[in-house]
């Protein structure tokens, strides 16, 4: 009986501190502007667990060429067309798939998942937008900076195919679950463990990604960049009104989608409201493309708590892809890319 009345004191004490420092502003509804959230340092508050799946496509596809944004009507259409067209259940793995994008078993496809275990977007951004990207005005990328000698695609390991498969250290950061797929930076959405967290202090803000467990701890200062270069960059933080904005630089490069050295990533947090961020991100990379780009995704708010994404160097896909080439090999076949 004591044991129980200690646990129930415990437990209305942290109950008192939890509601005594949570802002006034934070229990604004969803849709009021006019009392932004803070922190109880007095900071914009944007931390939370959120999802940024969407079915909004990256670049805008050329059925929309010209058009920003769908009706209704049309917005419902396209929602439905793109589940039918990224459904792995509805793959057909003899015939090879007319969705998804997957190569028949004769050419090397397979059915890693099926749809259960996808977790993509159901559908458009809340303004029914055409592309994440927002400028250029076409949503879609620049172009590339023209390089002479480009060959394999700007893969690692050059032109010769053999060479991708000589070693573990050859294969690129995503095939070895160390940076890549939608956590950045910057964020994209993708087709599962489309979650982040952020949580602030005085001096520190924190995104942690549940994809490729990464976790950016970034300082609220003028910090002196480090001598070498990261794989995510070098984060500083700083508040500009109501928003939160991340500066990075300091890339080794090849991370992701044309990632340079000399990329300088600008992302901008705003809270909407109680269920929504604003993400909006520039990249400037002029060594990549021609001009910079700007992307702008919505943060949805969702139930905790984040999952460990238990992937590593050693799993079972690398092996496959290492082990199979020497079979190839042993066969005397080519090696494709």
């Amino acid at each position: 009986m004591l044991q129980m009345l200690k646990r129930s004191v415990t437990a209305l004490f942290t109950l008192a501190v939890v509601l005594s420092l949570a802002p006034a502003e934070a229990v604004a509804q969803s849709g009021d502007r006019t009392m932004p959230m803070r922190t109880p340092d007095g900071y914009p508050d944007v931390s939370g667990i959120f999802t940024f799946r969407t079915l909004t496509p990256f670049q805008r596809p050329q059925q929309f060429e010209g058009l920003e944004t769908l009706s209704a009507e049309e917005a419902a259409a396209f929602e439905a067309s793109e589940r039918t067209r990224l459904n792995r259940d509805l793959f057909d793995p003899e015939a090879g798939a007319r969705s998804a994008g997957y190569q028949p078993r004769a050419e090397g496809g397979v059915l890693s998942y099926n749809e259960f275990w996808y977790e993509r977007g159901v559908d458009l951004t809340d303004d029914k937008r055409t592309s994440l990207i927002i400028d250029p005005p076409d949503g879609r990328l620049p172009p590339r900076v023209a390089r002479p000698g480009r060959g394999g695609g700007g893969r690692r390991g050059g032109g010769d195919a053999a060479s991708r498969y000589v070693s573990h250290e050859v294969r690129s950061l995503m095939d070895r679950c160390i940076m890549g797929f939608n956590s950045g930076p910057p964020m994209s959405s993708g087709a599962y463990n489309n979650n982040v967290m952020i949580f602030q202090t005085a001096d520190h803000v924190v995104i942690l990604n549940e994809m490729v467990h990464n976790a950016r701890v970034i300082p609220l200062d003028d910090t002196a960049k480090p001598a070498f270069k990261q794989f995510a960059g070098f984060s500083r933080a700083h508040y500009e009104g109501d928003t939160l904005v991340v500066e990075t630089t300091n890339f080794r490069g090849g991370e992701s989608r044309g990632t340079s050295p000399n990329k300088h990533l600008v992302e901008r947090f705003t809270r909407i409201n109680a269920d929504r961020v604003a993400y909006e991100y520039t990249v400037t990379d002029p060594t990549v493309y021609t001009a910079p780009y700007t992307v702008m995704m919505p943060f949805r708010r969702t139930d905790g708590p984040l999952f460990e994404y238990a992937c590593h160097e050693g799993n079972i896909g690398l092996y496959g892809i290492l082990a199979g080439a020497r079979e190839l090999e042993r066969q005397g076949r080519e090696l494709r890319r």
